[in-house]
């Protein structure tokens, strides 16, 4: 009887060693995590400028396409002040299967800089229990990041740098204005064109880098979705160009202004519709121009 308990006791011991060293292993790796998110995060706050419009005039909606005006005049208030960063937090799922679809939850703080166009996202994808995927997406001073990890240590396909990668972080930004709208007036730079009674086509530019979406308005003039034609996405580890979309929904109003709470993403492949994020904000915390 001896020696079975012997075994056994190696056994604990192995697993409580296993425990220590996974434990030390995730504690460093979260530590790493938050120190480089940090440096990122310092980056872009680093490149915030004061814009030069501090207050949203109605009159500047004059001379705008039909449906634009509605959604201004539907989100905002003649003397809202310009929003100049935010911090938000988000949860929901990610879709984390190339072939089917693997939906996991994840949560994250996110950042963002307007007048020098630029985030931060910070997520934690729980791919399986106590085993997290660490993900950062950025646009900081005219480039693009995206770096997915296992633990925060163990990298799972960094890309990074200008061309298609910045351009595709820009246009996330460019979508994700909804929640700080006042970033989408054309006295903050944003150029609108006509497309129908219910959409137009609006054009960011940061730097050397121009974008252009498609907004979509509903019945309550409020963005329903945002279309771009071709948007770099990575599959089986190779960047292809494909149409990408947004959905928002549940408007409530957050400090003066009327935002989007829900919002689903997607890329349009030939074979259809893949929604990839489904995510929902919590907290949101503005900075505003003096």
């Amino acid at each position: 009887m001896g020696k079975p308990m012997h075994m056994f006791s190696w056994m604990i011991s192995g697993v409580l060693g296993i425990t220590v060293v996974y434990g030390a292993v995730y504690a460093f790796g979260a530590w790493r995590w938050q120190t480089s998110t940090a440096a990122l995060v310092a980056e872009l706050e680093a490149g915030r400028i004061a814009p030069e419009v501090t207050r949203y005039s109605a009159s500047e909606l004059e001379g705008l396409p039909a449906p634009v005006q509605r959604y201004f005049k539907a989100v905002l208030t003649d003397g809202q002040p310009i929003v100049t960063a935010v911090k938000l937090t988000q949860s929901g799922i990610f879709n984390l299967g190339r072939t089917t679809p693997q939906w996991k939850p994840f949560t994250a703080v996110q950042h963002f800089s307007t007048n020098h166009p630029g985030f931060v996202w910070d997520a934690a994808i729980q791919m399986f229990p106590g085993v997290p995927v660490r993900v950062v997406d950025a646009f900081t001073n005219g480039e693009g990041l995206l770096n997915p990890t296992m633990l925060g240590l163990f990298s799972m396909g960094r890309i990074a740098g200008k061309g298609e990668i910045a351009r595709g972080e820009l246009l996330r930004y460019f979508a994700e204005c909804m929640w700080f709208p006042t970033a989408l007036l054309p006295g903050q730079g944003i150029v609108w064109h006509t497309a129908d009674d219910n959409s137009a086509y609006a054009t960011m530019t940061a730097g050397p880098i121009s974008v252009t979406m498609l907004f979509r308005f509903g019945s309550d003039n409020l963005v329903s979705s945002i279309y771009v034609e071709q948007r770099a996405t990575t599959v089986n580890g190779k960047t292809v160009m494909m149409p990408w979309a947004g959905r928002a929904s549940n408007y409530q109003t957050r400090n003066g202004m009327l935002i989007p709470m829900a919002v689903d993403v997607l890329n349009i492949t030939p074979a259809g519709e893949a929604a990839y994020f489904k995510g929902t904000i919590g907290d949101i915390d503005y900075k505003f121009a003096p």
